[in-house]
């Protein structure tokens, strides 16, 4: 009995001390989240520039954030290029509006300016290493998966495209529209795909193959890429966000995606701007996007979060290595390969 109450009184103690370490750890974390929510508090209002659509995220996320915190969410939605040149010029005029920015491309070009803040947030210990930049300039909030979309009453799914070289089929001949911008979500990140898979000789034949195709070249985004695709103007778009087809299906819209394999997969990411105005509540509203709660939001908008434990709702958008392949491309890797992949474009498809 001594030696059991010994024991126990040992284990009580143990378990004591353990507690205590943990009170103690949590302690300064706790003191510094609500230093960060005061402060972000005192300012009142965060600038978020978004490449997110305005309708399925950036509204409910702004509404969702200022709900929970009482701090304003003033929001510019455009795409990754036009955000990118944005916060450039106003940067070099010095007069930075923007908080915290985030899409596929912009804080590779950004960070050479100067004009990213260097910081990690605390909730980035709780996502995958590949979604956190080593050099603290990014994190990511979802995962975007570039895929064929096509519109359901002009192809059946039987026959539906199933690999690229189904794309050069005479029957798609003409019916075939990108996005020209030089993008990741356009036609430069798929010359990218093919010329990171297949390899700089297979792939330029193969580029070379379907220019005879007459693609179509559309100055506008993805989305809308696919939304003509859904009025009929074409039978099969190229490159387009999977979840977006998804969206729209759900809707009604004679919409689907295509597994190609591989697809480009590309990591969301949002930063804080360098000098930004509402500096502390733009670190809050990151540190939302990325908490479980955010997660959800993203989540609920059909989008692919990028916390494995917030799965999306529906899991075949995201590739599994298996049946359904991706190439997974950093901002880093984007901006170093695009002029490359911009030019390969225009030397088959201008």
């Amino acid at each position: 009995m001594r030696v059991f109450a010994r024991s126990l009184g040992a284990a009580v103690t143990l378990s004591v001390m353990a507690g205590l370490c943990l009170m103690m750890a949590l302690a300064p974390a706790q003191a510094q989240d609500q230093a960060l929510i005061d402060a972000a508090k005192k300012e009142g209002r965060v600038v978020w520039y978004t490449t997110q659509i305005v309708n399925q995220f950036a509204r409910p996320a702004a509404e969702a954030f200022q709900k929970k915190y009482g701090i304003r969410v003033d929001y510019i939605r455009a795409d990754s290029n036009e955000v990118a040149l944005r916060i450039l010029n106003e940067g070099r005029a010095g007069k930075v509006q923007a908080d915290v920015f985030d899409g596929t491309a912009a804080v590779a070009s950004l960070k050479k300016e100067n004009l990213v803040l260097q910081w990690t947030p605390e909730g980035a210990k709780r996502l995958p290493a590949n979604a956190v930049d080593d050099a603290g300039y990014w994190v990511a909030t979802n995962l975007y998966v570039l895929t064929p979309g096509y519109n359901t009453d002009l192809v059946p799914k039987a026959a539906a495209p199933k690999t690229y070289e189904d794309l050069l089929d005479p029957r798609w001949k003409g019916k075939i529209a990108w996005n020209t911008a030089a993008s990741p979500s356009a036609a430069s990140g798929f010359v990218g795909v093919v010329l990171t898979s297949m390899g700089p000789e297979k792939g330029r034949a193969y580029l070379k193959e379907l220019a005879k195709q007459n693609v179509t070249g559309i100055q506008v985004a993805a989305r809308q890429v696919l939304d003509q695709v859904i009025a009929g103007e074409y039978a099969i778009a190229l490159n387009i966000f999977n979840n977006h087809a998804v969206i729209s299906a759900a809707k009604g819209a004679p919409s689907a995606w295509i597994p190609l394999n591989p697809a480009m997969a590309v990591l969301s990411v949002i930063s804080v701007t360098k000098d930004a105005p509402h500096q502390n509540a733009g670190k809050l509203f990151l540190e939302f996007l990325i908490s479980e709660e955010g997660q959800k939001l993203y989540r609920d908008a059909d989008y692919m979060p990028i916390d494995p434990n917030v799965p999306a709702r529906d899991p075949s958008l995201r590739p599994d290595g298996e049946r359904f392949k991706a190439l997974t491309f950093t901002p880093e890797q984007i901006d170093v390969n695009m002029p490359l992949w911009a030019g390969v474009f225009r030397d088959y498809f201008r």
